[in-house]
């Protein structure tokens, strides 16, 4: 975890993204991108130059078969409030609407929902766990699909909500999550979407992986890139 929390802190520091007395609600999937990011900024809680409480907030999509059971268990030893949001997201997406293409509207509807608990419960700022991956992914999948030069920022403010939107991940890889979840025994809850790993995300996954076997740096490059022109 050591790696983990110095890229975090680096990260938090170098866009002033945590200001004393501030409430954070970790949006908490269950997947092990929020779940270490929770435990992460547990840690980093402790020695922070900041004084701020945490929290997280699940959004239970509505598929039948989730148990969330091992998030509470988690939660609860970390000493962490938890609130889980039941709502019917799966059923708008996929029996209502029958998407195609789900991810956006999904998105869309997960977030208005935690921002708007988040808000009722009193935080100001939702930290979310998009890593160094998610960042360059995403840029791919703006430039290819939508013919433009866009990625997401590591603070955006929401005027309509009157919050920030932290992301203080985004200088950890995802294999650098995969090693720290395995090595202090995090728990993780299968994604249950039908969509998994059939996205336009995954196919920028497995396309980075195929530039990466000729050019070994191409992610990190792309994301000096990014940092450069977008990031600083």
């Amino acid at each position: 975890m050591q790696r983990i929390l110095g890229r975090l802190r680096k990260c938090i520091q170098e866009f002033n993204m945590i200001k004393d007395k501030d409430k954070i609600a970790v949006g908490l999937s269950g997947g092990k991108d929020s779940t270490l990011l929770l435990y992460a900024l547990a840690l980093y809680k402790r020695f922070s130059p900041q004084k701020f409480e945490l929290g997280a907030i699940t959004i239970d999509m509505g598929f039948y078969d989730t148990d969330l059971t091992p998030l509470i268990e988690f939660t609860k030893n970390i000493e962490i409030p938890y609130k889980i949001v039941k709502t019917d997201i799966a059923k708008i997406v996929f029996d209502i609407k029958k998407e195609k293409n789900p991810c956006s509207l999904c998105a869309k509807l997960r977030r208005g929902a935690l921002y708007n608990t988040a808000k009722e419960l009193g935080y100001n700022k939702v930290a979310l766990a998009h890593h160094l991956d998610d960042l360059v992914e995403t840029f791919l999948l703006s430039l290819f699909f939508e013919g433009r030069i866009h990625t997401f920022s590591p603070v955006t403010y929401f005027e309509d909500k009157d919050m920030d939107v932290i992301r203080p991940f985004i200088y950890t890889y995802e294999k650098e999550i995969r090693r720290a979840i395995k090595k202090n025994n995090i728990p993780v809850i299968e994604n249950p979407c039908p969509a998994n790993k059939k996205t336009q995300r995954q196919k920028m996954k497995d396309l980075i992986k195929q530039l990466q076997r000729e050019i070994p740096d191409v992610k990190d490059n792309l994301f000096r890139a990014i940092y450069n022109e977008k990031l600083k």
